[in-house]
């Protein structure tokens, strides 16, 4: 019975916010492939900074549909879905010009639905422990509570760079 009670309060501990949400609203975002690192920026101000879990195959950008690579390169937040399969998402402008000019010399689908999210639904549990590895399909994941705050900080048309 300890063992289950030590579980719990693990697992509630891995779900408590790092800190109390932004109050201010973001104006870009940074990603840093190999730092697992995600920034919220208001003028060249560090807002909030998380850890991130990224695509699989994180080494390199994004080439076609199926490479399990995340992205790199300036993009947008275009939309977001409060209906995600992955608690909440804000979706990035992949494919850009660039993107769609590399696959098609490769003749392939530069994919897309590329999204900044959550855990998916049901899972939300799992907390921090979801960056122990990469995992996505090419998104960019954070835990719930985490969404929660960068969904308030990040409007739509806020610019995104992803970086190496």
């Amino acid at each position: 019975m300890a063992v289950v009670g030590s579980l719990v309060i693990l697992f509630a501990y891995a779900q408590w916010p790092a800190a109390d949400p932004t109050a201010e609203s973001a104006n870009r975002i940074l990603v840093v492939k190999h730092e697992h690192k995600l920034v919220l920026l208001r003028d060249g101000r560090i807002l909030r900074t998380y850890r991130v879990s990224l695509a699989r195959n994180p080494v390199g950008p994004k080439m076609h549909t199926g490479d399990h690579r995340t992205p790199e390169g300036l993009y947008v937040i275009d939309w977001r879905n409060p209906q995600s399969k992955f608690h909440l998402s804000l979706h990035i402008s992949y494919p850009n010009a660039n993107d769609i000019q590399r696959a098609r010399t490769l003749h392939e689908d530069p994919g897309g639905d590329i999204m900044i999210h959550g855990l998916q639904n049901g899972l939300g549990w799992i907390g921090r422990f979801h960056r122990w590895m990469d995992w996505t399909d090419g998104c960019i994941a954070v835990t719930d509570p985490e969404m929660n705050q960068i969904w308030r900080a990040v409007p739509d048309g806020t610019p995104i760079e992803i970086r190496p």
